[in-house]
């Protein structure tokens, strides 16, 4: 049978197949980052009409659309509602930017580590993947400008505010210089924002893109992490100059994104009630956190280095004595206990043992300190046997 070329280059999820293997009850499972069941909002769709069953515009909504908009406009992100498009979950925009940019070869720019289904599709496209090391400011400024000076990528794909793994928000100093490097070297940007509302402290995070003053831009967020990710919406705000590109990649992908959750989401954005479930959210996981760091301090101290998250769902820690933590899941695994190795988030997992990403917003704080006892046995087993 003869498949495209790419198929190739197709790679499993590996934290798919880990979610897969952590959904019996008993499994503690840090892997993920699932959305606490007891924080999913209660919703009503008995006022939903019933034209809401038939096809829609591929744009999206339009009522969304004006208010993904006016929310974007209070970040400071300059649009207006013809520059929005709804996806189905902020996954597709990385998708649909692989196929606006991405030859086999182009080459991208990445965080090091990042966001492992962005590799996934990117890599499926036939992308060279270049990295830039990413500090507890941000990325490395110097490695970045080297980069850009020795290199014409396509794109730079950036998660500023609580990065996926590491937890990272830039700091302000350093957005401005990242944004300041791009437009010098006019490249695009796309910057992920999923975790931009689970923020547990006063710190301001001005998007990246509000800085730009020449370069394109894709700016990328959902409602999976606020309000129920099963409605599989998210949305992408574009510069004009590639926004009529990316909807007809829409168009062709499949039409338009599912209503009824663009009108579920649309009960929500920019409501009262909305904000009052944000911060109810944030306290929240403001404790699962701090239960998380606790019980990290008791059997990680002398096992791993890592710091506390301002935001996010993630705790990223780097191991003082290195193995290839991806030998560890099926150890774990047979202890009830699910995590993420963290070699997977590197373009070169080989050459970056010893990380785990552990999310802290799932299991219950009374469960955690056995979990990760469990977890942290595990290791010091294998690192004593290696």
């Amino acid at each position: 049978m003869a498949f495209s070329e790419r198929i190739a280059r197709l790679k499993s999820s590996l934290i798919r197949e880990i979610l897969a293997a952590a959904q019996r009850p008993e499994v503690m499972s840090f892997a993920g980052g699932l959305p606490a069941e007891p924080m999913l909002p209660k919703v009503d769709w008995a006022e939903m009409p019933a034209s809401m069953g038939q096809y829609g515009m591929s744009e999206g909504e339009p009522a969304l659309r004006e208010a993904i908009a006016a929310e974007a406009r209070k970040l400071g992100v300059p649009c207006d509602a013809s520059q929005v498009l709804i996806v189905s979950g902020s996954q597709q925009t990385l998708d649909l930017a692989s196929k606006l940019f991405i030859d086999p070869g182009t080459e991208v720019l990445l965080e090091a580590p990042t966001y492992l289904a962005a590799l996934q599709a990117f890599q499926l496209f036939g992308a060279n993947c270049l990295t830039v090391p990413l500090g507890a400011e941000g990325p490395d400024v110097a490695a970045l400008r080297q980069r850009l000076e020795t290199s014409k990528p396509a794109f730079a794909y950036l998660i500023p505010t609580f990065q996926n793994p590491s937890g990272v928000r830039y700091t302000e100093a350093r957005r401005d210089e990242v944004a300041a490097a791009l437009d010098e070297f006019g490249v695009t940007l796309i910057e992920d924002e999923p975790y931009r509302e689970l923020v547990f402290d006063a710190g301001a995070a001005t998007p990246l893109v509000s800085r730009l003053k020449k370069s394109s831009w894709i700016y990328t967020g959902t409602v999976s992490k606020t309000l129920l990710p099963g409605l599989r919406v998210g949305f992408l705000i574009a510069t004009p100059d590639l926004f009529p590109h990316l909807l007809r990649l829409k168009q062709s992908a499949d039409l338009h994104t599912n209503r009824i959750g663009q009108w579920q989401a649309l009960q929500w954005f920019g409501t009262e009630a909305y904000s009052g479930h944000l911060a109810e959210l944030r306290d929240f996981y403001r404790i699962r956190r701090d239960a998380m760091q606790a019980q990290l301090e008791e059997h990680f101290g002398d096992l791993a280095d890592w710091n506390i998250p301002q935001g996010g769902l993630f705790f990223w820690l780097t191991l003082k004595n290195k193995i290839d933590t991806r030998s560890l899941l099926d150890k774990a695994l047979k202890e009830n206990v699910a995590f993420m190795p963290g070699e997977p988030f590197f373009t070169d997992p080989d050459a970056n043992p010893g990380h785990l990403r552990l999310n802290f917003s799932h299991v219950a704080p009374e469960r955690l300190g056995e979990g990760l006892r469990r977890l942290a046995a595990v290791i010091r087993e294998a690192q004593a046997a290696a």
